[in-house]
């Protein structure tokens, strides 16, 4: 479990196959500082188990299924990276409850520079759409972040999306500042959203002429870390 403040930006040094997946190596000399062969540490976003370190690197297993639904998906030595390790249970919740369990990919649409600011519009999957609410909690890159604007119910151009608004130190102390149009980004929607929607599935399907999208088990399937 993860609050989504990231500790530190590290760099993937190494990627090497592994089965039908890939073990990265990542340059993180904070992240390791305390860390354990096990211990879950949020590599933008997507939850990584340890399984090697050294002074300042750890490696990482990242199956197919993590590739296919994440940015990690063709990483290459020289990437950077948000990380974070696993919240301690007496710790402060800065961000908020992050699981590193992507739902899957968005999309910078716009860049928009302000006078001490900086807002990212980022396009996401019309089945994610409704989880996203305006200053609501979402993660982007492992990144805590409310929810500034979002667009209309039926967008006129189809494309459904929602801003964020980066403070300068979002943007010196994270990848986000970097971000540009065309770039992907992981998003994890607010876990309190995907439970209350699931909920609201079931009352849809047992009332007849009731029609609230479910959100597919199959659309949100976990990353390696945690439970799965």
């Amino acid at each position: 479990m993860f609050t989504g403040i990231v500790e530190e930006i590290g760099e993937v040094t190494a990627v090497e196959p592994s089965g039908d997946g890939v073990r990265v190596t990542v340059r993180a000399p904070k992240a390791v500082s305390d860390a354990a062969h096990g211990d879950s540490i949020s590599v933008s976003g997507v939850c990584l188990t340890v399984v090697g370190q050294g002074a300042d690197w750890f490696t990482a297993d990242v199956m197919r299924q993590t590739l296919d639904m994440s940015t990690l998906e063709g990483v290459a030595p020289g990437r950077a990276v948000n990380l974070e390790r696993a919240t301690a249970a007496h710790g402060r919740l800065g961000g908020h409850i992050v699981q590193g369990h992507i739902d899957g990919t968005g999309e910078v649409i716009e860049v928009r520079p302000g006078a001490e600011w900086q807002v990212l519009r980022i396009a996401l999957p019309a089945h994610l759409a409704p989880l996203v609410v305006d200053k609501g909690s979402i993660a982007v890159d492992g990144v805590s972040l409310t929810v500034s604007d979002t667009s209309p119910v039926e967008p006129v151009d189809g494309v459904h999306w929602f801003e964020v608004s980066l403070i300068p130190e979002t943007l010196s102390a994270t990848t986000l500042g970097a971000r540009r149009v065309g770039d992907l980004v992981n998003l994890e929607t607010d876990i309190l959203a995907r439970h209350v929607q699931r909920m609201l599935s079931f009352t849809a399907a047992a009332t007849p002429g009731r029609g609230i999208p479910a959100f597919s088990a199959a659309e949100s399937a976990p990353t390696e870390g945690g439970s799965a």
